[in-house]
């Protein structure tokens, strides 16, 4: 049967959150979390379901894809579905063609899990690999380490702390606190956590978002970070800490995260929480 590449409404971003549930298990390798696009929703509701791309047989949805950027489309495909030929093929078409609507011309990347067949399939058109990934995972089976630092939940009232910190740990200017407030009014923060790590001041030093997938599967870390004027003092650890006991708490099998491995002091603290290192990871790119 043809396998349709889909758009969806509102109401179709919903629906593909759910089959996103459904496809994460502990032994998955890194892949697409509904929490992705959860965290998404930060730009709003009609934003987040235009970066959403669906690709169905007979009405099911076989993967999921979600344009983190204009050229990079963050995608997985059903645990049944890795090595099916005919949505690999479907795949790499759409990808390498920009009036399908999921990719431009030029320079563009695809981050797509282990295992898959497109893989091959994207090495047999030339694509290439990116800069390495490093995907990490903490079991959960047992209770989480005290933090050590106060920790508090994030609400309205915190939404500019919340911003100011990510703003400073990731150097950018983009984070506002309307963020929290879109992130938090979209479908799936019911599912989520937003921490807050203080200093014996008061003062916010570190947060993190996580994301469960439900009792009995993993949940994500997206994002964590320490405000600059912090670091070097254990707050990462200790958000890292509070953010996996958390999930822990929301029935969450595991925890996992997945950061560039360049960044070594990222590496180091998720280490430090526990974390275990797994393979790298590459994303797939085409250069021209």
């Amino acid at each position: 049967m043809t396998i349709v590449l889909g758009m969806p409404t509102v109401d179709g971003v919903r629906e593909a959150m759910a089959v996103l549930r459904e496809w994460q298990y502990d032994e998955a390798p890194m892949q697409l979390h509904p929490g992705d696009i959860g965290w998404n929703y930060r730009f709003g509701t009609a934003e987040t379901a235009a970066v959403v791309r669906t690709w169905s047989r007979d009405g099911r949805i076989l993967a999921v894809g979600m344009l983190d950027s204009p050229t990079l489309v963050r995608m997985t495909v059903a645990p049944e579905a890795f090595q099916d030929e005919d949505l690999a093929r479907q795949l790499v078409e759409d990808f390498s063609l920009p009036e399908r609507g999921v990719l431009p011309e030029g320079a563009v990347a695809v981050e797509a899990p282990l295992g898959l067949l497109l893989h091959d399939l994207l090495s047999k058109e030339g694509w290439g690999a990116d800069e390495p990934w490093t995907p990490l995972f903490r079991d959960l089976t047992e209770p989480v380490d005290d933090p050590g630092v106060r920790i508090k939940s994030i609400g309205p009232e915190q939404a500019q702390d919340f911003a100011d910190v990510l703003r400073s740990a990731f150097n950018t200017s983009r984070p506002t606190r309307e963020y929290w407030h879109a992130m938090s009014a979209g479908p799936f923060y019911a599912h989520a956590r937003c921490l807050g790590a203080y200093d014996d001041q008061g003062t916010m030093t570190a947060v993190v978002t996580v994301w469960s997938a439900g009792p009995g599967r993993p949940g994500l870390v997206e994002p964590m970070g320490v405000h600059k004027d912090h670091r070097g003092r254990g707050y990462g650890r200790a958000i890292t800490l509070a953010g996996a006991a958390a999930l822990r708490e929301m029935g969450s099998s595991t925890v996992r995260v997945c950061t560039p491995s360049s960044n070594v002091g990222g590496v180091a603290t998720y280490k430090a929480a526990g974390f275990e290192v797994r393979p790298q990871v590459r994303d797939r790119i085409r250069t021209a």
